[in-house]
This record gives C-alpha cells, structure tokens and sequence, in this order.
C-alpha cells in the first residue's frame, strides 16, 4: 500500500506519557514508508469534516474516529470586568489541579488511547502550567463568598488573537452563570492586551459549551475531527 503523507514527531506528548506520538498528515507528494508509521505507539490526525478525501484515506489506514471539535470566535468590541473573577495564584494550584483532574476525563485523551490515570495528569499539569504561565499565559479563577474556586479559565495571546485553553466549572457551582463569568472574564482579559478576537475550541459532544459559547456572542467558524491509530491497529 502507498501512503502519501508525512508525520510530526509531537515531542511534549510522547515525554509526558511516555510513549511515542506522533501528528500524521495525509496527502501531498511524500510517500511514507510502512515502517515509518509502525515506529509510533500513537499516530493522530485532524482533519476538516468536510475533508472527504482525508477521511477516507485515514480509515483506509485503520485510524478510528476519537472525537468531533467545533472552532469559535468571539469579536472583542467592548468587554467588562467579571464579578468574582481573579487572576489565579500560585497558592491556588493544589485546588485547581485537582478541579481539572476530573473536569475533562471525556476528552480525546482518553480511554482507549490513555489511560484515565494520564488523563488526570494531562489536565492538572495544563492547569497548573497556566497559573505559571507556561503555555497559557494565565489562569483566571472565579470564586464564591468564601473564596473557594468555583469554575476556572485559561487564555493565551497569540499575535491579534486570544485563545480559550481550558474552560470549566466545578460541580457544585454548576447553574449559576459561572461559565459565562469566565468567558467573559476571558474576553475582557484579552481586549485589554489589545486583541480583536477570542477564539474557542470545543467537543462537538460538548453541547452545554457550545450552547454557552454561541449565545455568548461567538460564531462557529469550522468543524474537525480528531483520528487516532495505535501501532497495533490493522493497516
């Protein structure tokens, strides 16, 4: 079989769970050897839903679908300081990786590619980079009247833009128009640093943030999925 494509070695992934992982490409002029796609533990690829061609080929090779993803921008025009919401702080991390520890056990990092141990590990660590702005440039916290966290975001500036890391609320402060506080917190965050737009990506499962996200003013712009193939699969 002739493979057309390439592949990047995702060098943070594979450090972090221990294995090796790897972005495959489909198309182009590049053939790719057999034993060169054996060599990953892991090989994942993103492709537009409305990439027919790359779909096809990625199922021909034996990737298995992992999860859908929806990409939103919010226009930054005016924006205002949210209630509540801080900058989080080092003192904070214990609370907040055990929060996102257990906020996204349902995302693509997880069972049965990763185990759930490394899906806890994956968040906390995200979380944690955040606050310390590694990554993320900042984590902003939301808190009740006792100053204990409520729900949490992480943005990051990238030229005109922001982007939306991690976005959750915890448990118990769900239904109260917490979410909405951190996004807009969010959009605030970034109108300040002088960017236009904020941009968003979520689980095309994730109905609750998408219904938050679109009737907080954001526009869905395109929509992806996400394939995996372990080394084991059939090609």
């Amino acid at each position: 079989m002739q493979i057309n494509g390439n592949i990047s070695f995702l060098e943070w992934e594979s450090e972090f769970f221990g294995s090796r992982i790897g972005r495959f490409t489909p198309g182009g002029d590049q053939t790719l050897p057999v034993e060169v796609m054996q060599q990953y533990h892991l090989l994942q690829a993103r492709v537009s839903a409305e990439d027919y061609e790359s779909l096809g080929t990625l199922n021909r090779l034996g990737f298995r679908l992992a999860e859908g993803e929806a990409s939103l921008v919010m226009t930054l025009r005016q924006t205002a300081r949210q209630t509540g919401v801080r900058i989080a702080r080092a003192g904070q991390i214990p609370a907040l990786r055990q929060a996102a520890a257990s906020a996204f056990l349902q995302s693509r990092f997880r069972a049965p590619w990763f185990n759930e141990d490394d899906c806890r590990r994956f968040y906390a660590q995200w979380i944690e980079n955040a606050v310390n702005g590694t990554f993320d440039d900042q984590c902003l916290v939301a808190c009740n009247a006792q100053g204990q966290p409520e729900g949490f975001v992480s943005v990051r500036e990238t030229g005109e833009q922001a982007r939306i890391g991690l976005l959750a609320v915890l448990p118990d402060a769900r239904g109260k128009g917490v979410g909405q506080r951190l996004l807009l917190a969010a959009a605030d965050w970034g109108r300040v640093r002088g960017v236009t737009q904020l941009h968003i990506t979520t689980q095309l499962s994730n109905l609750a943030a998408m219904r938050l996200y679109l009737r907080s003013g954001a526009r869905l712009e395109n929509t992806a999925y996400w394939l995996y193939r372990k080394t084991d699969d059939p090609l």
